[in-house]
């Protein structure tokens, strides 16, 4: 044993993991490298798919929600691969995550020791139906909490998803490793972290380093986590992430850095749901910042049929899915905090080359569902045999940075078209959209500013207005429009000055005439 951190977490038989399948096994006691992993991965991408083996579905079927979040692993139990000031704990399998994970710990010298499955690392009711699981299970996932064992800050669990509480220790959307066929007609296809190497931190001013085995159909994946929490810079966590990616077959959509979150409804639309509070979302726009400079703000919708839509560009500096509004009077929901939610901005690292950012929305009828998807697909198609590799950082952030010579959208809101006390015209709807930022501070009537705004696939009516917001440092675009198909109308608007130079980020949207 390499280790004595290693000599006291592992209680158990390395056999009592043997029910476990997958590419993931390693042998205890012995050096395993980062180089290890992806040469790990990359055989198992030559090989055919082979799930991980659960050997007790019904039982683990039949757990139900309340049953599963009253087990708890124990403080006693807590593991320290990084020092006291990251301690993780591990979760218990359950019936939304019933597939095991092979979790390892690894030292300072790279020597990994398996940490296998038990019971015994967990608090459980007398009746509870996991007394009943066998040995060797295997873990769902981890987390890392905080010292003294404050509430967790980072967790995985679940496919290959995972996510942080961000600055106002609220979690809400979350990241995962890769998206595969995502928003198509064809099933979506799930890979999954199998293993996790647990160790020492890698670089300065990480917690805790995290490489973990990807596994799927199509896919195979070695990654490398650097979690860090309370980030001045980012105002928040950063996880900096190096993934290594081994197809196994044809992808038709490879979605690089992918974030999930959930949009029901907003002040944007009112009509969409009858809930009593005013908003809810874990985001309200995806904002990109174009690799030739442009900042883009795309304001999240609802749709009524899943919608996609493409930003093309090549090498972008970054995009992320934000939560602008962060006032606790526009959700009134203090149960769940929607105002306290992060946003998580992806910063590529290097050259992405050519490629798309590319936001999937998918219709919803309540807040449960994730139905927000957005990532960076390349334009290299992703063939059997092919290799990827890309390094980012998430910033898990209250907002997503901002540009200082632009103002930024603070609230889109749809409604119906014409003037006030005159009569209502048919299928026409008004769009307001107000911006914020200190370019505008100063600015009047008179200083000659300048609406643009574009569509396809619509019109857009005069007259179309800018003005200042009376007693704000807001200004303020309203245009109405109507539709020339069932089709939405892309729209493209923004503010610029005299010399035609853009004072405002670009708003982008596709606007359905649905205001009765």
């Amino acid at each position: 044993m390499k280790s004595q951190l290693l000599a006291v977490i592992i209680i158990f038989t390395s056999a009592s993991i043997s029910m476990l399948s997958s590419a993931a096994e390693v042998l205890d006691g012995r050096e395993f490298t980062f180089e290890d992993l992806k040469a790990l991965a990359k055989e198992a991408a030559s090989k055919p798919y082979s799930p991980s083996v659960n050997p007790a579905p019904e039982l683990i079927d039949k757990m139900t929600y309340d049953q599963h979040w009253k087990i708890s692993f124990k403080n006693e139990k807590t593991l320290y691969p990084s020092g006291k000031n990251s301690p993780v704990q591990l979760f218990y399998p359950g019936r939304y995550f019933p597939d095991p994970v092979r979790i390892y710990i690894r030292d300072n010298k790279n020597w990994v020791q398996s940490v296998p499955f038990n019971n015994e690392f967990f608090d459980m009711p007398a009746d509870s139906p996991a007394h009943d699981l066998p040995e060797g299970f295997g873990f769902a996932g981890f987390r890392i909490m905080r010292p003294k064992m404050e509430p967790d800050w980072i967790s995985f669990l679940g496919a290959s998803y995972f996510r942080t509480d961000g600055p106002e220790r609220q979690y809400g959307l979350s990241a995962r490793g890769i998206a595969i066929n995502t928003g198509m007609s064809q099933p979506e296809e799930f890979p999954r972290f199998s293993a996790f190497w647990l160790g020492p931190a890698e670089q300065e001013g990480e917690s805790l380093s995290v490489w973990a085995l990807l596994e799927g159909p199509s896919i195979t994946g070695a990654y490398r986590f650097g979690l860090s929490k309370d980030n001045k810079n980012a105002k928040g966590h950063i996880t900096s992430v190096s993934a290594n990616l081994y197809m196994r077959a044809d992808v038709e959509r490879l979605g690089i850095a992918p974030l999930t979150s959930m949009y029901w409804y907003s002040e944007t639309n009112k009509t969409i749901a009858k809930d009593w509070r005013p908003e809810i979302h874990d985001s309200d726009g995806l904002a990109i910042h174009t690799g030739t400079g442009q900042h883009i703000w795309r304001p999240l919708n609802n749709p009524k049929s899943v919608s996609t839509n493409s930003f093309i560009d090549e090498n972008p500096k970054g995009f992320g899915l934000i939560q602008r509004d962060r006032n606790f009077n526009h959700y009134q929901d203090d149960g769940v905090f929607y105002h306290k939610r992060s946003s998580a901005w992806i910063k590529p690292l290097g050259n992405w080359g050519k490629g798309a950012v590319q936001l999937i929305e998918i219709p919803t009828k309540d807040e449960t569902f994730d139905n927000i998807v957005a990532y960076w697909v390349p334009e290299k198609p992703a063939r059997k045999g092919d290799e990827f590799s890309f390094s980012y950082d998430i910033e898990w952030r209250p907002l997503d940075p901002k540009s200082q010579a632009l103002a930024s959208v603070v609230s889109t809101r749809q409604g119906l078209g014409g003037i006030p006390g005159q009569p209502i015209p048919e299928d026409i709807n008004k769009m307001v959209i107000d911006f914020e930022g200190p370019v505008l501070e100063g600015l009047d009537r008179d200083s000659e500013i300048q609406p643009i705004v574009e569509a396809s696939n619509g019109e857009i009516l005069e007259p179309i207005r800018a003005y200042p917001i009376v007693g704000t440092n807001q200004w303020r675009l309203t245009f109405d429009y109507k539709q020339v198909n069932k089709n939405p109308v892309s729209i493209r608007a923004y503010l610029a000055d005299k010399k035609d130079q853009a004072i405002t980020e670009t708003w982008v949207s596709d606007a359905t005439v649905t205001i009765k």
